[in-house]
């Protein structure tokens, strides 16, 4: 059975109507649509539609709106409504209702009430070069106290350029109770902050509540001082005093919360008159006033025509979605155009296109980094300092000043100049001279160049190795040459290559193929036909014929059996590496009275303190290489307790001859202090070193006390300079104070 409603309109009391404007009328049972129908005033100023649903004869709503709002945006927005009681269906199934008169007030809200934005944009990284394939999503945001809530509005795929552009209608004139039960609210962070700040910084407030990852207006109870004022409405209660901003339409529930006989939902009329207790009271906070948060400010956000928009973005990048930005409420832009273009920067979890510096005529090449240090901050290089050869930051007074490279070695140039060649070979010598060799095969290691396919909207890993030979030559592929024989046409068009390890040329791997010492590299390519290698010849410097080589200086970390000698155990069950590079040894603790003698403190020692008693340490932290960066010694004792002993007043340190190793030149404990005091770039070894303190000082509380000595080197180990090579070693005994 089919039902039918007649709805005649009445414009006839709207100078300079526009009889093209779309008008939509709804007939809905509750918050679902039954039937709708769009139409205009182009025949004159009234006009009707008959609308038909499926099923019999109901209780309705018939609701008349602006013409591009959808039927679900029609059930919420504040608009002309008509309820069609039962009765007037009784013993029919067609019914015409009175002509609905459109106000001015109407006609002059539906043309702002739906409104069509677009936002165009560029995601790019931190050093300007765009992001490809990643998805930028714009969300709406509301804050109120300390809750937010984000609306998704569109999303887009940026393009190889890193553009986007993002189209969405916007609806404003809601039911506020509709509006509200859209909204998903959570803590926000930074809010909650400076709210927190703001009323502990004024004594008048009690302690500040937990915040509360859902809304809840109880906590507003105290801040106002107020028991009566309105709170939460209860499911069968009304707030007192209260006033609702609307009626509920047939059907419809007011909860803004999840319904269930526990949980508090809000009446949003209340949030008006509790505000008027609130701001009498809280304390200015600027930074909140300018950017109109409640209660500082009157909120109605269901009157909000023009969304507040902040930007999230994701990227498929090494293997992983990747969070590349997440803009939060502070970095909103208020009340945006309708048309609004935007720059986003992303963090450094994007992959961005390379930053490929153009290139000379001709085959050429140019060193560019060893690990993360440009060539020029590696001395030995073009544009660096010519000694200390091969280390970087060279001459640098610091502890990260003069460090050699161990393990892998990333070698990065200008790949893409290597225009013509199909593989390249690196070749090396030591940098005393002698013949230019291959690289070692165990030498040359496998890297991964990364490309975004917008075909498939995923990124793709290709390797690049040298493993196996070509005409007996172990050689890595160029770019050039691997787009020209792999779908060439999709280069540049949906293909485009990220930064990852774009311009790579070697991957180095150092420990166990080449010994310590300073090498020079060069590159010698190669054309490619039928399978065969043909016409070598080394690459020169761009713009000259002298050949691109770069210098590196290598040390690795030695290393030796387990256990170790019996006085410094070292491997598994210990705390101690086995290596001398650095070396680290407790030689000997003893107490030194004031009134003469001494007594040994040894592992697992126990000994009585007696006032004036000295603490001495006889320890080696040596590096036979010469590259020590810096030691540490500690005495650890109680609940997270340390006392540092070489910081200790009246601590002194002293070279100590006779021992395992070389007493030091210069005793530290930084390369810093080794080089102001005399040790030249890039040497410091350490050594066998005295420490004397006071021993109350040292232990200023009766305690099992453990001293922990720290050595580290400058090496930068696998392209990291983190103190990677290192050394631990550890004594404990009981004091009584």
């Amino acid at each position: 059975m089919a039902a039918k409603i007649t709805v005649p309109l009445d414009a006839s009391g709207i100078e300079g109507l526009d009889p093209k404007q779309g008008i939509k009328v709804l007939v809905a049972e509750g918050d679902k649509p039954l039937a709708s129908q769009t139409t205009t005033f182009e025949k004159g100023q009234r006009t009707e539609v008959t609308l038909g649903f499926e099923g019999s004869p109901r209780r309705v709503r018939v609701i008349v709106g602006p013409g591009d709002a959808t039927d679900a945006d029609l059930v919420g927005l504040q608009t002309i409504t008509v309820d069609v009681p039962l009765r007037h269906w009784r013993g029919k199934d067609a019914v015409a209702i009175a002509p609905i008169r459109i106000p001015p007030y109407y006609w002059f809200w539906w043309r702002r009430w739906c409104r069509t934005f677009t936002i165009h944009g560029q995601l790019l990284c931190p050093n300007g070069q765009p992001v490809p394939g990643a998805t930028v999503c714009a969300y709406d945001v509301d804050a109120w106290w300390w809750w937010w809530s984000l609306q998704s509005v569109g999303c887009a795929v940026t393009d190889v350029n890193g553009a986007f552009a993002i189209t969405f209608r916007w609806c404003c004139g809601w039911w506020p109770w509709w509006w509200w039960r859209l909204r998903a609210w959570q803590l926000e962070p930074t809010l909650a902050s400076e709210l927190l700040k703001a009323l502990q910084r004024d004594p008048r407030f009690p302690r500040p509540p937990i915040p509360d990852p859902r809304p809840d207006l109880d906590i507003f109870r105290a801040l106002a001082h107020r028991p009566e004022d309105p709170l939460i409405v209860g499911r069968a209660a009304m707030t007192p005093g209260a006033q609702r901003l609307a009626p509920t339409p047939i059907g419809m529930t007011r909860a803004g919360m999840p319904r269930s006989d526990t949980a508090p939902r809000f009446d949003v009329a209340a949030l008006d008159s509790l505000r008027e207790n609130l701001v009498a009271r809280l304390p200015a906070v600027p930074r909140l006033e300018a950017l109109r948060l409640w209660p500082w400010w009157p909120w109605h956000p269901w009157w909000d025509c023009t969304p507040d928009i902040i930007f999230r973005a994701t990227q498929p990048c090494h293997g992983a979605i990747n969070t590349i930005v997440a803009e939060t409420w502070f970095d909103a832009r208020w009340n945006i155009p309708q048309a609004l273009n935007v720059t986003l920067v992303a963090n450094d979890l994007a992959c961005c296109r390379p930053d490929v510096p153009p290139c000379e005529e001709g085959e050429c090449l140019a060193f560019t980094d060893v690990c993360s240090f440009d060539v020029d901050d590696v001395g030995g290089n073009l544009g660096a300092p010519a000694a200390p050869v091969g280390y970087a930051n060279p001459g640098v007074i610091a502890e990260t000043g003069d460090a050699p490279f161990g393990d892998h070695v990333t070698i990065r140039g200008t790949i893409d100049c290597l225009s013509g060649v199909d593989y390249y070979e690196v070749e090396w010598q030591p940098e005393g001279g002698g013949p230019w060799l291959p690289m070692l095969p165990a030498a040359l290691g496998t890297f991964f160049r990364e490309y975004f396919d917008f075909a498939t909207f995923t990124d793709v890993d290709v390797p690049f190795s040298a493993a196996v030979p070509i005409s007996g030559h172990h050689v890595y592929e160029t770019i050039e040459h691997y787009e020209a024989t792999h779908t060439p046409a999709d280069w540049g068009a949906t293909k485009v290559w990220l930064a990852t390890n774009f311009d790579v040329l070697l991957l180095w791997l150092t420990n166990g193929t080449f010994g310590d010492g300073a090498y020079r590299l060069r590159i010698v390519g190669w054309d490619e036909a039928g399978g065969v290698l043909q016409n070598p010849r080394v690459l020169p410097v761009c713009g000259t014929q002298t050949a691109a080589e770069v210098v590196v200086m290598l040390d690795n970390q030695s290393t030796y059996p387990p256990p170790g000698p019996a006085d410094n155990p070292c491997g598994p069950g210990t705390t101690h590496a086995c290596t001398n590079e650095p070396l680290t040894d407790i030689l000997s603790v003893e107490i030194v009275h004031a009134g003469g003698g001494s007594a040994p403190l040894g592992p697992c020692g126990n000994i009585q303190l007696q006032p004036l008693d000295i603490l001495r340490v006889d320890f080696a932290a040596y590096d036979a290489q010469g590259h020590l960066a810096w030691y540490d010694l500690i005495a650890t004792y109680g609940e997270n307790l340390a006392s540092p002993l070489l910081g200790l007043p009246g601590a002194t340190l002293t070279p100590l001859g006779g021992q395992p190793v070389p007493a030091a030149l210069q005793v530290g404990p930084t390369y810093t202090q080794a080089r102001l005091a005399g040790a030249p770039a890039p040497l410091w070894a350490g050594g066998a070193i005295r420490l004397e303190v006071s021993a109350a000082a040292a232990f200023p509380e009766s305690c099992c006390y453990q001293l922990e000595l720290r050595a580290y080197k400058r090496t930068v180990v696998n392209c990291h300079q983190n103190f990677a090579h290192r050394n631990l070693s550890e004594r404990s005994f009981q004091v009584t104070v």
